[in-house]
């Protein structure tokens, strides 16, 4: 009996470069699918040389940190390529981005230091802006809420609802107006399970039913980084 044919070895990366990306504009309604095509079509019209993982079916070593949810607009995603040759890593951000799709933007690139891509993403800035809603009732959602040592919501997932708590993560909420628009700017650990900007506005309605989002909101991720003394630091 023939042996079982075994699967090409491939080379380990020789570079590593660690890149943050933005979502902009229209952007923000692409998944995560959507983006990791972008990036691999991206990658190829730039004929970047790419590293490939082992096995039967080899991948290019991409690696991506936190991905924001469909709908967020960010600037602060961030992803690590593995290349099979040394390059400029100024010149694989220039290639990338005149062959990326509008609204998917590279804005840094570096070689990645040791470890993982999700290493030292501890937190997020988010910025929500809430037009048509009530900022005086906002801000008393607001005060309520930072009463409260826990808030209990639930969320729906793919194994049916999912009760969390949505308090003990939120490591700073502060509301405001900007040209007459109510405003949010929340910084949020990265805890388990992960609590999202559209999980505080539901509590936020909770405890004040007054506060109620007419309009959809828009919701930014600002900074991704370390979180020191309540402030999120940028990982590089």
């Amino acid at each position: 009996m023939a042996s079982q044919q075994q699967p090409e070895q491939q080379a380990p990366p020789v570079q590593r470069l660690r890149i943050r990306y933005a979502k902009r504009g229209r952007a923000r309604f692409a998944s995560h699918r959507d983006v990791v095509r972008a990036f691999e079509r991206a990658l190829r019209r730039a004929h970047v040389p790419m590293a490939y993982s082992s096995g039967f079916n080899p991948h290019p070593r991409i690696s991506y940190a936190n991905s924001s949810p469909t709908g967020a607009a960010t600037e602060a995603e961030y992803l690590e390529i593995g290349l099979a040759e040394t390059c400029d890593p100024d010149k694989v951000l220039t290639a990338l981005n005149e062959a990326m799709p509008d609204g998917l933007v590279l804005v840094e690139i570096r070689d990645a230091v040791a470890g993982k891509v999700s290493d030292g993403l501890e937190a997020s800035v988010w910025r929500v802006e809430l037009p048509g809603a009530d900022g005086r009732a906002m801000a008393d959602a607001v005060r309520l809420f930072l009463d409260r040592d826990e808030l209990v919501t639930e969320r729906m997932t793919k194994n049916g609802p999912r009760s969390f708590d949505a308090r003990a993560d939120v490591k700073g909420i502060s509301a405001y107006a900007t040209g007459g628009v109510p405003m949010l700017d929340l910084v949020i650990a990265h805890g388990e399970p992960l609590v999202r900007p559209d999980d505080v506005l539901r509590v936020l309605h909770e405890l004040h039913p007054d506060f109620a989002i007419a309009d959809p909101a828009r919701i930014t991720r600002l900074i991704q980084g370390r979180l020191e003394l309540g402030r999120v630091i940028a990982p590089w």
